[in-house]
């Protein structure tokens, strides 16, 4: 008797997976965290009232929310990354007079990653595309990526977001502008003669968007009440860092900042970024160094940028016709990332015939 491929992996699933599920793995609703929802009465966005009242609004805030409550690690790690990021968020948003529950904007965006990354191309904690980075002064080029920096990032999203609740004067409007554009918010305005996000037909995702910022609003404003408890110690804190401003006569590894603050490379991207590769082009730069290491850095960076950092030769190439990054990978044994790291090139982007391209190759002995 023949096995369909389905079934095969299904009884293959059942095998291996099954019997390593027990009564804490499997999914239960707290009990309680439900009857807690259904008893809200009375919710705000932005001090904008949601009508509850209306069944149909109910419906769509109610399933985002048996989502969100669903997803237990996720709101876990909401929790433990919210008092990393959401003090920042929070003095920002009182400097420009804007509501709180902002904050939760970014929540829904990237779960607070600054590395996040979706399928459109929108990048960092606030999910910026890059025209619109570029837009608001986001540098998004061969070099950096300032999308993923979270306090510059932070202070482009509530730039944006203030204009966006100008042009709208509602704070629920402005959210879905900020998912769908601002341009499609308005011809949907114009079209069906009505201003209410509530009574909009919208996208699907745009119509999920508020009512997923409005559950994170709600389980995140008081998790004990949803069955969600973090010792104190179990928080992220704050990452702690100087700020160092550096003149770079030629474009430099960032080894060399590791270097000179006596720390890891790995530690100066992390606390970094939004630098794209492995080196910082010419030009002045303010880099975030480890906390307390920026004396440390203005006595040693000049003595380490003068040293030589790799004992490889650096032979220039210049692309000829026919050629493409593997045939000349080929040519001198060579890996293809190894050839888009030393000339960062980035991936989709094509050679030309007289470019030169740099391939680093061992000293002989």
């Amino acid at each position: 008797m023949k096995m369909n491929l389905k079934a095969l992996f299904s009884m293959i699933f059942l095998i291996l997976f099954v019997p390593c599920l027990n009564a804490e793995d499997s999914f239960r609703y707290p009990a309680h965290s439900l009857k807690e929802f259904r008893s809200v009465k009375r919710l705000t966005l932005c001090n904008e009232l949601v009508p509850l009242d209306d069944e149909g609004v109910w419906e769509r805030l109610d399933r985002e929310f048996v989502i969100s409550l669903g997803d237990k690690p996720q709101v876990v790690m909401w929790l433990k990354r919210s008092r990393r990021y959401f003090p920042y968020i929070e003095r920002k948003l009182k400097e420009r007079s804007l509501p709180d529950d902002i904050k939760y904007l970014a929540v829904i965006e990237s779960d607070l990653k600054s590395y996040a990354f979706s399928p459109k191309g929108a990048v960092g904690s606030w999910q910026f595309v890059k025209n619109t980075g570029r837009r608001l002064n986001l540098r998004v080029n061969r070099w950096f990526d300032d999308r993923r920096n979270f306090y510059k990032s932070t202070d482009a999203a509530l730039e944006y977001l203030s204009n966006l609740y100008k042009s709208f004067d509602k704070w629920a409007i402005a959210f879905a502008a900020y998912n769908c554009g601002g341009g499609r918010i308005k011809r949907e305005i114009e079209e069906q003669n009505v201003d209410d996000y509530y009574k909009l037909n919208l996208p699907i995702e745009t119509e999920r968007f508020v009512f997923r910022i409005l559950s994170a609003k709600i389980i995140l404003s008081d998790p004990d009440k949803y069955g969600f408890h973090i010792e104190d110690d179990e928080y992220y804190h704050p990452v702690e860092f100087d700020e160092v401003w550096v003149n770079i006569p030629s474009r430099i590894h960032v080894r060399v900042i590791a270097e000179a603050t006596d720390s890891l490379f790995k530690e100066i991207k992390e606390l970094n970024p939004e630098i794209r590769g492995y080196y910082l082009p010419k030009g002045r730069h303010v880099i975030a160094v480890p906390k307390g290491s920026s004396g440390l850095f203005k006595e040693n960076f000049q003595k380490h940028l003068r040293e030589p950092k790799d004992k490889r030769t650096v032979h220039v190439y210049k692309v000829k016709e026919g050629d493409n990054l593997t045939s000349i990978a080929r040519m001198f044994n060579v890996r293809v990332a190894s050839l888009m790291m030393w000339n960062e090139i980035e991936r989709n982007r094509f050679i030309y015939p007289g470019q030169e391209i740099r391939i680093l190759e061992d000293k002989a002995e």
